[in-house]
């Protein structure tokens, strides 16, 4: 047996299997730097093996655009050959699957090289990289995720637009926002049942489901977590989970950032705040309102950088259709208390519990990047002490004209991703070229691309 660099243990996979002695299969993930799942199905014989040696998969895994080509770009393909590096289990991972025929678990992998180093173009290394740099300050975040996702019909309409689904109770439909409608909760419970058990299944507390500000869009809160890594496995697996059953369901679950024209995108605000060592929050005020340096000083990082982490938080073509006035997507990066318009929020309630709202990262984006990122931003601003400037207390569509440039579109934003040293530094170089070559390959595919609606517009009238 090898030694597990990543710190799984046989005996986890040996009470796993004896506690589950009905299931037959595994799904093993890898996650990549668009947060999608790569990866094998292995039978139950199989999964000793993974947890003795790792499994062999091929570096290029990494390198993979949206629809799973290769980006040479990233240097990950035949500059290296194309050989097998080796993922092994995270630890805390395996984990059953609800509703599944046969009954099938599944377990994260992470990728190491074959001298058990970290393989430096995982995301997932990544956020440990600003974990343990902040717990070599003394500090330690906490961390949650919030949801949103659009449940839409399986079919078209008769111009190609996709339309909300139908309850699942009855068939009944509704096009209408619906907004925190309890009643509209109720058409979907079966579907939000299975969601929530599967939830319970993975060791997953989730939380609020509410009717968001879109018809056919939902949010559902997850338990703040003690280890940020933890939230992002949260996260990666719920998304799993919600496809899995809406599927079940006859309904699709949809993670673009902005599904429908009309309405609003679906966001992936990420909560965090700092503990020391004595577990205390250091961004909690002494006095109601008078914000401690610490929870200044990280607003001022995250608002200084967040122009150089915009690809990270809007990574694709639709990211970008999300961010417009009054959309309750942020356009500029201010900050205020108690206020929805920001891009930086301090929640109202307890200052036990303070903490940052980050809300510019859209539900498409990958949370290991996310948060791995945020968590720099707000070093980055305790380290240099960086005043955040003035708070919003209005509009935040209409202020900000302050605040630091950040991207207006994709190809300002790969261009600001690219040059920027504090990103190399977030993510470390390898994955920061990895990163954004992948999305230079991707913006080009979308940019040669004739749409429908380019002929809808010019090729009777041109």
């Amino acid at each position: 047996m090898t030694t597990s660099p990543s710190g799984s243990t046989l005996k986890e996979a040996e009470d796993f299997l004896a506690a589950n002695p009905d299931i037959e299969a595994f799904d093993i993930l890898l996650h990549d730097s668009n947060g999608i799942g790569r990866g094998k199905i292995i039978r139950r014989h199989e999964l000793m093996s993974v947890y003795k040696g790792g499994r062999h998969l091929p570096i290029s895994i990494l390198g993979l655009d949206i629809v799973g080509e290769d980006v040479h770009e990233t240097g990950l393909i035949w500059d290296q050959g194309d050989g097998d590096l080796r993922a092994w289990p995270i630890p805390g991972t395996l984990k059953r699957l609800h509703n599944t025929t046969p009954p099938r678990g599944e377990m994260f992998m992470s990728m190491y090289e074959l001298d058990g180093t970290p393989m430096t173009s995982d995301p997932r290394h990544a956020l440990v990289r600003q974990v343990e740099a902040l717990a070599a300050e003394g500090l330690y975040a906490s961390a949650a995720f919030e949801l949103e996702f659009f449940l839409l019909s399986n079919d078209r309409d008769g111009n190609g637009k996709v339309t909300p689904a139908a309850d699942v109770v009855d068939g009944r439909h509704s096009a209408k926002t619906e907004v925190y409608s309890v009643d509209q909760l109720h058409g979907m419970l079966p579907l939000f049942n299975d969601i929530y058990k599967g939830a319970e299944v993975a060791g997953i507390t989730a939380e609020t489901m509410i009717s968001e500000y879109a018809p056919g869009q939902y949010e559902l809160t997850l338990h703040y977590r003690n280890d940020p890594l933890q939230a992002a496995d949260d996260l990666m697996r719920l998304k799993r989970i919600v496809r899995a059953q809406a599927r079940a369901h006859g309904v699709t679950a949809c993670f673009m950032a902005k599904p429908i024209e009309d309405y609003a995108g679906s966001g992936m605000h990420f909560h965090v705040s700092l503990r020391d060592k004595d577990d205390n929050n250091v961004f909690t005020e002494e006095v109601e309102g008078q914000w401690t340096d610490n929870i200044k000083h990280a607003l001022g990082g995250l608002r200084e950088t967040m122009g150089e982490c915009m690809l990270v938080w809007a990574p694709h073509a639709n990211s970008w259709r999300r961010f417009s006035s009054q959309s309750y997507a942020p356009v500029s990066p201010t900050w205020g208390v108690n206020n929805r318009s920001v891009a930086l929020r301090i929640p109202a309630g307890s200052k036990v519990a303070r903490r940052i709202e980050h809300r510019p990262s859209g539900v498409d984006a990958n949370p290991y990047l996310v948060a791995a990122t945020i968590l720099a931003g707000i070093r980055h601003g305790l380290n240099n002490k960086i005043d955040p400037g003035a708070e919003t207390t209005g509009n935040g569509y209409d202020e900000g004209a302050d605040a630091p440039a950040i991207p207006v579109d994709w190809r300002s934003a790969i261009a600001a991703a690219k040059s920027s040293a504090f990103l190399k530094d977030a993510l470390g170089e390898d994955l920061h070229r990895t990163f954004t070559a992948i999305k230079a390959a991707e913006f080009a595919r979308v940019n040669r691309t004739v749409t429908e609606v380019e002929y809808d517009l010019y090729m009777h009238r041109v």
